[in-house]
């Protein structure tokens, strides 16, 4: 037994569900922590795309900027249906903590009302300036909004106040659900 982390050895594992409003809270906390995120999309084979992209939130909705002519790019305009994952930069048990978004995504179209609302979320500046560019004007491309139908979030710290460590956030303001885990033996 981890004299450290004697939760993390808790059998069975804890199956309670957080209150909406807690879950929202530990989600939103969640995107701020880093601006990088995985996007997946489904290939035109049906075989999956993951990519690192850079990301920035308002609320549960993503935004990123996909490279034109990319295989993102065109999954997405062939299909909507799109997953992403953060996963804080943290290692260890004890501080895992992650979310997968599942929605749709929309390319939002430069000069457009939904395109201005998500370049005030995206802080194109500051990814310029990483890139050693100077940031006169906002890029002209299309935007990538994402709006999550579903997130599942895992935290095993959660655990250790006798939540279930994966919860699900679903959009159409039901209670969230979890999923059942039990430790795995290597």
């Amino acid at each position: 037994m981890s004299l450290a982390h004697p939760w993390l050895e808790q059998e069975p594992w804890p199956t309670a569900v957080m209150p909406k409003r807690l879950l929202e809270q530990r989600i939103e906390r969640l995107v701020t922590m880093t601006n990088i995120g995985y996007l997946g999309t489904t290939r035109s084979n049906g075989s999956a795309n993951v990519s690192p992209v850079e990301f920035y939130a308002h609320g549960f909705t993503l935004y990123m900027f996909p490279q034109p002519g990319s295989p993102k790019y065109r999954a997405v305009k062939r299909d909507s249906r799109v997953a992403f994952a953060i996963a804080n930069p943290m290692a260890g048990w004890a501080c895992v903590m992650g979310a997968q978004f599942f929605g749709r995504g929309t390319l939002l179209d430069p000069g457009t009302p939904d395109w201005e609302t998500g370049m005030k979320v995206f802080k194109w500046p500051a990814s310029h300036f990483e890139l050693g560019h100077v940031a006169v004007r906002p890029p002209p491309g299309q935007l990538l909004r994402i709006d999550p139908e579903r997130i599942v979030y895992s935290e095993h710290l959660l655990r250790k106040d006798g939540y279930a460590p994966r919860q699900i956030w679903l959009r159409d303001g039901a209670s969230p659900v979890v999923v059942p885990g039990r430790n795995i033996r290597l």
